[in-house]
């Protein structure tokens, strides 16, 4: 009888939203774009990198 596989902690990409809004906010406090448009750009690249790294995880457990 096959042993039981060890369950599989997940990746988390909740970081990357928090470091895409900060980063873009102080990017944008520093060009022309002004922080709140730089909050919203930031917030977007690391739900959008979130989201893909959720994607690859749960097709990682197929």
């Amino acid at each position: 009888m096959p042993a039981p596989q060890p369950p599989r902690s997940p990746l988390a990409g909740g970081f990357l939203i928090a470091l895409g809004a900060m980063l873009g906010a102080a990017i944008g406090l520093l060009t022309a774009l002004g922080p709140t448009r730089g909050f919203l750009a930031g917030l977007s690249a690391g739900i959008a990198m979130s989201l893909a790294i959720w994607l690859l995880d749960r097709k990682r457990d197929g």
